[in-house]
């Protein structure tokens, strides 16, 4: 049988704050990216797993205060003033990677100190707070772990089904009530297995010409799931 070759058609992931799903795992999160003018020295730190949303928090944050957007491992101590610009406000994504790593480490420490006397607002994102990352300069750590926390919880009851619903329709697949409810009850609760599982379900229905139906998320459950997770397979 000749397969159809699966081409990425889908448009970029909505990361408007209208897109945003609120809910009791972010409402506190969300309420302190409100109010920057609390932030302790105008600094917050961001903190959630992989897939809790703190993409789409830093994206819009970022564009409602004219902020640029930097991973961090690209920073780099001679560009701190150029990264820091005329702006007044300014996001680092995924600031854990940079642990270990001494240019990183010393241009975050510049940054942090440059923030300050410019009276910028920073906002860093990161998968967990700062006493895990394995900072080596004991500078640095110490502002971090001073600064302001908004800690993005894991998905709750509701959280989980309307991501599932959301990641579906940014790639403008239409799937029944159904097959969303099957998922949500059944999967872990991890937004970043979502994104990987709609993906997967994406590609294997284009690739297959299969609709999206509870047996085909069955199966790509069962191979994204950790080995002690199992799934009965369902009628379609």
């Amino acid at each position: 049988m000749i397969r159809q070759m699966a081409l990425d058609l889908t448009i970029p992931p909505a990361l408007s704050r209208d897109d945003f799903l609120t809910t009791s795992a972010n409402r506190d999160a969300l309420a302190m990216l409100d109010e920057p003018d609390r932030w302790p020295g105008g600094r917050l730190l961001l903190i959630g797993g992989a897939g809790a949303g703190k993409s789409h928090l830093a994206r819009f944050w970022a564009d409602e205060h004219e902020a640029p957007i930097l991973r961090a491992a690209t920073i780099f101590p001679a560009g701190v003033d150029a990264m820091l610009g005329r702006h007044g406000a300014l996001v680092i994504e995924n600031a854990h990677e940079i642990a270990g790593i001494s240019e990183g480490e010393d241009a975050l420490f510049h940054l942090w100190n440059l923030a300050g006397a410019r009276k910028a607002l920073l906002l860093i994102t990161a998968r967990m707070a700062p006493r895990d990352w394995g900072i080596c300069l004991p500078d640095l750590l110490s502002r971090l772990e001073s600064a302001a926390q908004a800690v993005l919880g894991p998905p709750d009851d509701a959280l989980l089904p309307a991501v599932l619903v959301k990641l579906f329709a940014d790639r403008q697949i239409q799937v029944a009530p159904d097959v969303v409810d099957w998922l949500s009850t059944r999967m872990e609760r991890d937004l970043g297995l979502a994104r990987h599982l709609v993906a997967a379900i994406d590609e294997r229905s284009l690739a297959d010409r299969r609709p999206v139906t509870r047996r085909l998320a069955a199966e790509l459950l069962d191979k994204l799931s950790p080995p002690d997770h199992s799934t009965a397979m369902p009628s379609a």
